[in-house]
């Protein structure tokens, strides 16, 4: 009775379930979802090429000394990266007395409390600090920047689709004006006070102005190449993507040895069927009426039997 009225319950479960299927797909059919502006004038991240792309890919310090500059003297005004101590920029080329100096002589004082005291107070940071963030928290960073929350960087390209390509084109796609097809076809979607068009962004409207404004705008150690906003923009981003993955020649170096040695590991693998597996399966396997055995019972069985042969 109980397996039955089980089944009962699971055929009205499953025509439920097809009922509402059939439904959606016909609503589906007959009333398709409007266009929105984000789906035809949002732009897909320009291609951007890194020395770090691809499985061989291996970091360029010099670009990303480049890139530091850049997230120093502009981004670090706004954005943090939480998760990058001063002491892992010896990764970039930068010796011990430098990393210390950039810690020293960081804009931004480390949090800490007055041990005479127990106030919050700041100090200077040490190597072993990780970046602090600009504002004391949430709250002090919303009310800084029209209560939008300028996000932690360090793991930036990790968290967004198309990683570098995409930060390299956000920094690069602010525009003036909307396009007239734009406001045409979604006159709501016009750009409210205070926001900044930009299609490379998922709604096309942030609250970041744009932060690189003008070629030039951070001076590069002779040598490198000129400071360009695409240029910075390209440097920035390489620098994101090693705050994200440091470790990623490594990584690297790790898939690549893995991939040797699996293939070395085929190919032994391999010959050793050829030389010890090979000729014994075609080895003919005596059964039946020609095994040994069977023929010796065979011959036994005539013999009581007086049978002859």
């Amino acid at each position: 009775m109980l397996r039955f009225f089980m089944g009962i319950v699971g055929a009205v479960f499953s025509v439920v379930l097809l009922i509402s299927f059939f439904s959606n797909v016909s609503t589906y059919l007959t009333s398709p979802p409007e266009p929105t502006a984000e789906e035809e004038f949002h732009h897909h991240p320009k291609e951007l090429a890194l020395a770090s792309n691809g499985p061989f890919g291996k970091f360029d310090n010099k670009q990303l000394q480049r890139g530091f500059q850049v997230y120093k003297e502009v981004c670090a005004a706004c954005h943090g990266l939480g998760l990058v101590a001063f002491r892992d920029l010896e990764a970039l080329g930068y010796n011990e007395a430098e990393v210390k100096a950039i810690a020293n002589q960081w804009a931004t004082e480390v949090p800490t409390v007055n041990p005479e005291t127990g106030e919050p107070a700041t100090r200077k940071a040490l190597p072993a600090d990780r970046f602090p963030s600009p504002y004391a928290n949430e709250v002090a960073a919303r009310a800084a920047n029209n209560n939008a929350l300028p996000p932690d960087l360090s793991l930036m390209t990790k968290a967004r689709h198309d990683g570098a390509a995409y930060v390299y084109s956000l920094l690069t796609g602010y525009e003036k004006e909307q396009p007239a097809e734009l406001l045409k076809k979604f006159p709501a979607t016009k750009t409210p006070q205070g926001l900044y068009y930009n299609p490379y962004f998922p709604n096309l409207n942030l609250a970041m102005p744009p932060p690189l404004t003008a070629d030039g705008q951070v001076t590069y150690a002779a040598g490198n190449p000129a400071p360009t906003v695409d240029q910075m923009s390209k440097d920035v981003a390489a620098f994101l993507v090693w705050t994200a993955e440091p470790k990623l020649e490594n990584r690297h170096a790790t898939g690549l040895a893995m991939v040797v040695f699996l293939l070395f590991a085929t190919i032994l693998g391999y010959l050793a069927y050829r030389n010890i597996w090979a000729t014994e399966k075609r080895k003919v396997r005596v059964t039946g009426a020609l095994d040994p055995k069977n023929q010796a019972k065979s011959a036994r069985a005539k013999g009581k039997a007086g049978i002859d042969g």
